[in-house]
């Protein structure tokens, strides 16, 4: 069974950078790829950034281009998200996620991800 662990929530002022972790374990874990989401209190869970098994290719919310930046590990079983220039909108709880999205499209959704963790908070005070 694949677990998915995510740790580096925390609290920050706005402008400033956080970096999230995610750690797979399990079967297989080597051919999923590996994506990040979010939630705000009242909001629906929305697509953050998604990162391909090998770590070659990479897409982004438009909200967050260009402000983070999601990486493989060398050794393929964990992601990290780097996030800098941090806003109050970006606050919400932020939660990896690990599949085998059959399109480019459904990576960028929820239904390309069987996996998940239990989400980190984010909060960025203004």
């Amino acid at each position: 069974q694949m677990q998915v662990l995510e740790s580096g929530g925390g609290l920050v002022q706005t402008g400033g950078s956080l970096r999230l972790s995610c750690t797979l374990s399990g079967p297989s874990w080597s051919s999923y790829d590996m994506a990040w989401f979010r939630q705000a209190p009242g909001n629906e869970r929305e697509f953050v950034a998604t990162v391909n098994w090998s770590g070659t290719s990479a897409y982004y919310s438009t909200s967050v281009q260009g402000r983070f930046t999601i990486s493989r590990g060398d050794a393929k079983n964990t992601a990290a998200l780097q996030m800098t220039r941090l806003k109050p909108e970006d606050t919400a709880v932020y939660y990896c996620a690990a599949g085998r999205p059959w399109t480019e499209a459904d990576g960028q959704t929820e239904n390309g991800y069987s996996y998940w963790g239990q989400g980190t908070q984010v909060t960025v005070s203004s």
